[in-house]
């Protein structure tokens, strides 16, 4: 990791819908560009991951995905503000913030989620992308929802029975389908026990997506549990708004684009199996497992600083 530095430059980007997007650019202002794609959906992007980039070698872009973080305004629990927020608006928030910068192409780093969106955008736009490095692989389609949202309840079966009754869902209906009927109610004391009943689930994600890494979990805003949480909702509700086999599907536009994924073998989250089919499907790409961690860890992110080192002669 390298140390702390500040943005040189940033900004809200107007993307159209009344969305306007937050970036920062930092380190060299000449150098070779690189973007980072946070996770959630809806978590924001803090400042660490600058510390993941020869600030000296590579003009470090991050932005804020429509509805959280500084991009304005925050997303509500209403459809017609949910409606201008999904996987397309969020791939061509990502190519005006390219064109707005003047950038030609870049390499894209996304963790979590981010995996998921960098994936959709650079199927998308495969001229724009140099490289890519992703940490903590997930595909967001619905067999990865089924199981980060059922089928994970048979390893954590009391914390997931809790989280499932403060859901009220019917017999037969969907864990995820009940939250977002909570979450996007008319009555505002409803939508609030929904995201109090949701803040459990990321106490509870934060304990597992941090096996191995022996991290505390984080003390969160009341504010940024609500984006989350419909963000979050949101998006796994509708898998990602991909249809379901269409990252798999699409790998093959990624041929000869040099790629890095990194996995936890304890990873419960987005288990390690995901990003293995994706390697085994792109020649050229390269797998590294960290036996002993999870949905992240210090090990992890290390590897990915190597992988962005080791891409910074590439032009």
């Amino acid at each position: 990791m390298f140390m702390p530095i500040e943005p040189f430059a940033s900004g809200r980007l107007p993307v159209g819908d009344g969305q306007e997007i937050y970036w920062e650019t930092s380190g060299n202002p000449d150098g070779k560009p690189a973007l980072f794609v946070h996770g959630g959906p809806g978590a924001g992007m803090g400042a660490g991951y600058r510390r993941r980039f020869d600030p000296r070698i590579y003009l470090i872009v991050g932005f804020e995905q429509r509805g959280c973080g500084r991009s304005v305004p925050l997303a509500r629990a209403d459809s017609d503000a949910l409606s201008v927020n999904t996987t397309a608006h969020l791939i061509a928030d990502i190519e005006a913030l390219r064109a707005h910068l003047g950038i030609g192409q870049w390499l894209v780093n996304g963790v979590s989620w981010g995996t998921t969106l960098a994936l959709a955008y650079e199927q998308a736009y495969p001229r724009a992308v140099s490289e890519l490095v992703l940490m903590a692989t997930t595909l967001t389609d619905p067999a990865a929802v089924e199981w980060i949202t059922e089928t994970v309840g048979q390893l954590f079966p009391v914390e997931w029975e809790a989280f499932r009754a403060a859901s009220g869902a019917q017999p037969g209906q969907r864990l995820i389908d009940a939250y977002y009927e909570l979450l996007t109610a008319p009555d505002e004391q409803v939508r609030a026990r929904a995201v109090r009943a949701w803040v459990a689930w990321v106490a509870w994600e934060d304990a597992h997506v941090s096996l191995g890494a022996k991290s505390v979990p984080a003390e969160r805003d009341p504010m940024w549990c609500q984006v989350f949480a419909t963000l979050v909702v949101h998006y796994w509700k509708h898998a990602a708004f991909l249809p379901p086999t269409a990252l798999v599907d699409g790998m093959r536009l990624l041929q000869g684009i040099p790629a890095v994924l990194i996995q936890g073998k304890l990873d419960v989250s987005g288990p390690a199996a995901m990003a293995w089919n994706l390697h085994r499907s792109w020649p050229g790409s390269r797998f590294v497992l960290i036996d002993d961690e999870g949905h992240g860890g210090p090990k992890m992110v290390q590897a990915m600083v190597d992988a962005i080192a080791d891409f910074a002669d590439h032009r």
